[in-house]
């Protein structure tokens, strides 16, 4: 049967798919005359009676794999198409390739079965309806299973052989080169690089930390050289913490050769689709570890102590000693262990601010009468001169070189940045240089090059680098002179001076300590006022200490006729206010110290007394200091208070030295009027009427007995008195004469 006879006049009016594929990059990078034949395959559908228009060319797969691990847009795009009855022919140059696994080859079968579309490649055309051409196109689909398979195997195999014997070049980290010979790694020959990487070992060594190493880094300004890719040239960067860790902890930097870190596995998503991912794993997992393979920068036991000490920088799990030292007071910390359950003990810092001092607990808790309580609390202050004792009388018999060898290191520390920075400088000298001799190749005639190059000559021209090395070495310690040893040496003799000077931080005392002392078992006994501190040393030795501890104060309070008062003034004042009427009457806090807005909120937080809120308008009226109620009943605050002090008007005050308040209602607003209304006469008229002195007058209206309000305009303002109608007239010599 012809190929032309397979494809009917329904299959013709309806579209042809060319779906290319190339399983990578790599392929379709390299592999361009297969691509170039998979294209040529929209001729061989217009010869069998497609028009071109009818044509589709689906090729967003290209360099993506079809083993069914990645999701491909333009395979479900096809599937679709066939599923929807567009498509009368699918065409590939090998029709087993549009899927590498059968899953994905089987439903494209049944959909064109169903849907009456043909398949096609090379060999000839098929359609899955037919019993034989199918059964032909299953067992495509498994060869080219089995085809993958294969090809895998024998390439997997090749590498892991070749891996087994160290000869597999993979890419190696910066500061290693591959040399000529078969598994030939090198130090990098670029002293710079070199240099770099060295330094990193170096400083570790010293600083004992991976990121007071990054730290240092920084701080001298020293660069990292950093390689994106393979064969990709050196570029110096600032260093990360991630890059100085990725140093330390990889074994080829010692010397070895190690393959098969991570392995590919297969799982199902959420969505039930197959899919690949990369694991990690352990070390005793790699499946090739060749020490001794290259030379190295370090040997194979500095860099398994390197592992062990990173791994006890990290945090610990939950109860056990260890971590990174830090930089707080507590010299135990990390170190301590409660002797009663083994926990770790954890830090806590009390005491006033500016006066902290660190404390030990332990995070187990016991349940004693329906309160938690600590398994364990003590103190530090005496714990830690105990150790520090304990440390200094054991360290007495080297003090002598421990101090020399300190203003050594601070020496070759120094001298560690110094040495890459000339390697850097150098660096740059040869990139101006390079850059100036292409800049004198080039001819006159090119301009624009020209340009170009000389202004690459001057943007590299060391000159910034070589000033910062000049201040650098001008800055490097000076050795140190024979008097000046021998004043180092009598003074490191005597370690508890160097231990107790303001030079040593709190983090230099830590790492001294836990370079002998590995854990410190801490037990109380309270009845009997002692602690007990077991040293473990490292090596094994154990030191019993007997601290005891100090008797316990009586417990500071603020006294209750303090605590009532403020209870009753938060509910009108902020403690500011509080403060400063406390202040007023004499009072001063537990301490001795006169009272401020901090000390009354803490002391109104830790006694649960509510803060002051602005009250709403009460239906007596509102509650107002004098100053405010002048301004509401217009007059001035002396006039108020001068109210108060003759008893015309109630003031409320909650102690001596609080503010006065005035309650403003409609009957105090009556008390001050614009004009006086008949029957009230002034203070002199009022004292003639009635025939008494003023004073007489004014206990009359304090006790009740006459009547009086404020005028607050005209030319007789004040105090106005109620007096009888008949004899108002018959005194009223200013109605007379007005």
């Amino acid at each position: 049967m012809s190929e032309s006879s397979k494809v009917t006049a329904s299959q013709l009016r309806r579209q042809a798919f060319i779906y290319p594929r190339q399983s990578s990059q790599a392929q379709l990078e390299r592999n361009v005359e297969s691509t170039a034949r998979q294209y040529a395959l929209v001729e061989r559908a217009i010869a069998l009676g497609f028009t071109r228009e009818q044509v589709v060319v689906i090729d967003d797969d290209l360099g993506i794999t079809g083993d069914g691990t990645v999701d491909r847009e333009g395979f479900a795009r096809l599937v679709s198409e066939v599923a929807l009855g567009h498509a009368g022919l699918v065409l590939g140059l090998e029709c087993s390739r549009v899927a590498r696994n059968n899953s994905d080859w089987y439903r494209l079968l049944d959909l064109c079965g169903v849907t009456d579309t043909v398949i096609g490649d090379l060999d000839g055309l098929y359609h899955p309806g037919s019993f034989n051409d199918r059964l032909l196109l299953g067992l495509k689909g498994t060869i080219s299973e089995a085809e993958l398979h294969m090809i895998r195997q024998r390439l997997d195999g090749g590498i892991r052989n070749k891996a087994k014997r160290g000869e597999l070049r993979r890419g190696v980290p910066v500061g290693l080169v591959w040399g000529e010979g078969d598994g030939d790694v090198l130090l990098d020959p670029d002293e710079a690089v070199h240099g770099a990487i060295a330094t990193i070992f170096e400083r570790f060594a010293e600083l004992g930390s991976a990121r007071q190493v990054w730290l240092w880094m920084r701080r001298e300004g020293v660069q990292f050289p950093l390689r994106r890719f393979q064969g990709a040239e050196i570029t110096w960067v600032t260093p990360t913490y991630h890059q100085i860790h990725n140093v330390l902890s990889n074994p080829v930097y010692a010397g070895a050769y190690a393959f098969g870190k991570t392995r590919r596995e297969r799982y199902v998503d959420e969505q039930g689709r197959p899919r690949k991912r990369t694991r990690k794993l352990s070390r005793e997992e790699w499946e090739v570890l060749i020490w001794d393979h290259h030379p190295g920068f370090i040997d194979k036991a500095t860099f398994e102590r390197n592992q062990a000490q990173l791994a006890s920088n990290t945090r610990p799990r939950a109860h056990e000693p260890g971590g990174a030292v830090r930089e707080g007071q507590a010299l135990l910390q990390g170190i301590a262990v409660c002797g009663r359950c083994g926990r770790k003990l954890m830090v806590h810092y009390q005491g006033r601010r500016g006066h902290k001092s660190p404390a030990y607990h332990c995070p187990s808790s016991d349940l004693v009468e329906n309160r938690g309580s600590w398994c364990m609390r003590i103190g530090g202050g005496r714990i830690e001169q105990a150790v520090v004792s304990a440390l200094l009388a054991a360290l007495t018999p080297a003090g002598v070189k421990a101090a020399l060898r300190a203003a050594e290191l601070l020496e070759a520390d120094h001298d560690a940045a110094l040495a890459q920075w000339r390697l850097q400088v150098e660096r740059a000298r040869y990139q101006a240089e390079r850059a100036e001799r292409r800049y004198r190749q080039v001819e006159p005639e090119h301009r624009l090059v020209a340009r170009g190059l000389g202004q690459l000559t001057k943007r590299l021209l060391p000159v910034a680098l070589e000033a910062e090395l000049a201040l650098r070495e001008r800055e490097r310690p000076r050795t140190l002179t024979p008097e000046e040893r021998e004043q180092l040496l009598a003074l490191g003799s005597d370690l508890g001076r160097v231990w107790s000077a303001p030079t040593t931080t709190d983090r230099d005392r830590k790492q001294l300590l836990r370079c002998l002392i590995e854990e410190a078992i801490l037990d109380v006994n309270r009845a009997e006022r002692r602690a007990t501190v077991t040293l473990r040393w490292r090596g094994g030795a154990l030191t019993e200490l007997a601290v005891s501890l100090p008797k316990p104060q009586p417990a500071i309070r603020t006294n209750d006729d303090t605590i009532a008062l403020i209870e009753r003034l938060a509910s009108h004042y902020d403690d500011g206010r509080i403060a400063g009427i406390l202040n007023r009457q004499g009072r001063r806090s537990a301490t001795g110290e006169r009272f401020t807005k901090i000390i009354v909120g803490g002391l109104r937080r830790y006694r649960n007394i509510p803060g002051y809120k602005l009250p709403s308008e009460s239906p007596d009226g509102e509650l107002l200091p004098v100053g405010k109620a002048a301004d509401e009943l217009g007059v001035a605050a002396s006039t108020l208070f001068r109210w108060l002090q003759d008893g015309f008007i109630r003031g409320e005050q909650d102690t001596p030295g609080a503010p006065w308040r005035i309650r403003v209602n409609d009957e105090l607003r009556s008390l001050f009027v614009e004009e006086a209304p008949p029957g009230y006469a002034p203070m002199f008229d009022a004292m003639r009427i009635l025939g008494v002195s003023r004073q007489t007058v004014l206990q009359r209206v304090k006790r009740g007995e006459l009547e009086a309000i404020h005028v607050r305009s005209g030319r007789r303002k004040g105090l106005r008195i109620m007096v009888p109608q008949a004899e108002y007239t018959l005194f009223d010599t200013t109605r007379s004469s007005g």
